[in-house]
């Protein structure tokens, strides 16, 4: 297991477990985890924190996660911040919308520690 002590990685999503697992599996890393519960709530912390690689819940209420990808990827300072969807549905019209809003991956709910390291791994460049 590759450290990834320093890697900043967002984790947006409207489930408190979902946001804990991540925390704690990308905290055992190194990871300097940034959680928040909604669109609007990530916004604002994105601009603050920088992330590496963010996670992104596809369902949420008020912002969902195709709307929160798409206003990161318009914004000149993140459009290369690489963005992962989390998705609990596995479906191919739902990868190929979150490819058009400019996700870099999409990842299946509920994912394991070593499938999110890895997607921190790949898109942080440390392979």
């Amino acid at each position: 297991m590759s450290n990834l002590a320093g890697v900043k990685v967002m984790v947006i999503d409207d489930s408190n477990t979902i946001r804990r697992s991540a925390e704690i599996f990308l905290g055992q890393a190194g990871c300097e985890v940034i959680l928040a519960e909604d669109g609007f709530d990530a916004l604002a912390k994105i601009a603050d924190h920088h992330p590496t690689v963010i996670f992104v819940d596809v369902m949420m209420p008020r912002l969902d996660g195709y709307q929160t990808c798409s206003l990161i990827k318009k914004n000149p300072r993140f459009k290369a911040t690489p963005v992962v969807m989390l998705s609990s549905k596995d479906g191919l019209f739902d990868r190929a919308r979150g490819r058009m809003v400019g996700s870099d991956e999409y990842l299946t709910k509920p994912f394991t520690k070593d499938s999110l390291l890895a997607a921190v791994r790949v898109h942080a460049g440390i392979v």
